[in-house]
C-alpha cells in the first residue's frame, strides 16, 4: 500500500452540519481542510441544501482559501459513508440532525450566523470574519487537544 494511502486512511473523517450548508458549515471545512488537512478529511452538509454563501466565500478567500469549487449538499448524500465526527454548528441543525452510529463523536459547537444580518455588505463583512475567525480558532482548539489523546 502506498505511503499517501496510509496516510489517507489515518486521517479522522469530519461532517460539518448546518441548516443550508451556505455559510458556517462551508466555512468549517474550508477551514479544517487548509489547517487541519494532515489529521483530517472535513465534509460538510446542510439539512435543506441552498447555495454556498458569497459573502463566506469571500472572507475565505481572503484568507487564501477557495470555495468556488464548494457546493451545498444535503446530509442524505453522506447516509453511507463513515466518520468519525459530526458536528452540527447550528441549533437548527442540532435538533434535526439524526442519530450516527458505530462510533461516531456527534458534537453540538455553535457559532452565530452572520448570513442572518441586515446591513449593506461593508456593514456585515466583519460578522463574517468574525465568525470565520471563530471556527478556526474553537476547530483548531479542539482538534489539537482531541487527536492529541
Amino acid at each position: 500500500m502506498r505511503i499517501e494511502r496510509i496516510i489517507e486512511l489515518a486521517k479522522k473523517r469530519v461532517l460539518f452540519l448546518c441548516t443550508h450548508n451556505s455559510c458556517r458549515s462551508q466555512m468549517a471545512e474550508g477551514l479544517a481542510n487548509h489547517f487541519l488537512s494532515d489529521r483530517i478529511e472535513a465534509f460538510s452538509a446542510g439539512t435543506e441544501a441552498t447555495q454556498v454563501n458569497p459573502l463566506a466565500a469571500n472572507v475565505m478567500a481572503e484568507i487564501g482559501i477557495d470555495l468556488s469549487a464548494h457546493r451545498s449538499k444535503i446530509l442524505d448524500e453522506f447516509a453511507s459513508e463513515d466518520f468519525d465526527y459530526v458536528i452540527t454548528l447550528c441549533g437548527d441543525a442540532n435538533e434535526k440532525c439524526p442519530l450516527f452510529f458505530g462510533g461516531v463523536q456527534r458534537l453540538h459547537i455553535g457559532f452565530d450566523d452572520p448570513s442572518r444580518l441586515p446591513g449593506s455588505e461593508a456593514e456585515v463583512l466583519p460578522e463574517y470574519r468574525r465568525v470565520r475567525d471563530e471556527i478556526r480558532r474553537t476547530m483548531k482548539d479542539f482538534f489539537d487537544k482531541d487527536l492529541a489523546s
